[in-house]
């Protein structure tokens, strides 16, 4: 049985961005994994200004909302999101190669693996290990994403954090900036990702970069693209489906249970890596989270190990 949510007044919004918030919005074309069923309400915002206001409205308006970026790393319930989901489009980056250590500002919008990319373009070193991460710099910020051995908490010297204060007080909105300790990272976690949901929204985040050899760095990515394509499924999926347990890889244990290449209706764990699963075209949201189900069961009967979701799930279930 889904959970009420009570009315809410997007007035406010609409006034302050006009038609640009959309009434009952499919959310499938936003999602890496093509699922999903439809919001309430959607609002695209283009600026990290723009964010602050739209989460700063739905805040007064008492309104449920999302902050939904690249769509990696989420599964959409087939019945959709109530509330309002926002679409990060706030893109802007600017680099700073005189600072020692060199820094890279971008907003929260902007693609990961394209800033990483465009470092490397610039001479700049210490990101290769997320060229490949389809996210954004705020799913980052938040899910301390890694790979190949770097990860967020690495290289995040500060974030721009829009919160409503210490007592909730709506009228103490202000946006803060955050020293990388102050967001306790733990493996794929961090204090955002660990307190309660709408509680904070990262706007724009700076981090650190080194000078380094072109050819070297490039080299780097390319070595890493390399990997990731012979290691990881194309297709529509949500990323890695479940953090690796302490010691094990996730992936591992759903083979050793006997799951690589199961399918249930749309939705398969990829026969190349058991911690994918892939839309094969006519999933539903509720086919993949059978298989979450399901894999998690196998494993934890089989090995005693439950599977932590590295995915977030979005809407009703």
């Amino acid at each position: 049985m889904p959970l009420a949510v009570r009315p809410f007044d997007l007035s406010r919004l609409r006034q302050a961005f006009g038609g640009r918030v959309q009434s009952d919005a499919p959310l499938d074309r936003y999602t890496a994994a093509r699922l999903g069923g439809r919001a309430d309400a959607l609002l695209e915002v283009e600026t990290h200004h723009e964010l602050a206001e739209a989460v700063r409205l739905a805040w007064l308006a008492e309104c449920p909302f999302v902050v939904l970026g690249g769509g990696s790393n989420v599964l959409v319930s087939d019945q959709g999101v109530r509330g309002l989901v926002i679409l990060n489009r706030a893109r802007q980056v600017r680099f700073d190669e005189q600072a020692d250590p060199p820094t890279v500002w971008a907003e929260s919008g902007a693609n990961f693996g394209l800033l990483a990319r465009q470092a490397a373009q610039r001479g700049l070193a210490g990101l290769e290990w997320a060229a490949g991460i389809p996210g954004t710099v705020g799913g980052a910020v938040v899910g301390n994403a890694g790979a190949h051995g770097g990860d967020m908490a690495g290289n995040l010297l500060m974030a721009e954090i829009l919160h409503p204060g210490e007592t909730g007080n709506m009228e103490e909105i202000q946006a803060q900036i955050w020293p990388v300790e102050r967001l306790a990272y733990t493996y794929r976690s961090s204090v955002l990702k660990r307190s309660a949901p709408q509680r904070a929204v990262v706007l724009t985040a700076l981090l650190k970069l080194e000078r380094g050899d072109p050819q070297k760095t490039q080299a780097r990515i390319d070595e890493y693209t390399a990997y990731r394509k012979r290691t990881q499924p194309p297709g529509a999926s949500m990323g890695s489906m479940f953090k690796n347990p302490p010691g094990d890889y996730a992936g591992r244990l759903i083979e050793a249970a006997g799951l690589k290449g199961v399918r249930v209706g749309g939705a398969q764990i990829s026969p190349l890596h058991a911690n994918f699963f892939i839309n094969q075209g006519d999933a539903t949201a509720a086919d993949v989270y059978e298989l979450i189900r399901l894999a998690q069961d196998k494993v934890v009967s089989e090995f005693g190990v439950h599977l932590e979701l590295e995915i977030e799930l979005l809407g009703e279930w």
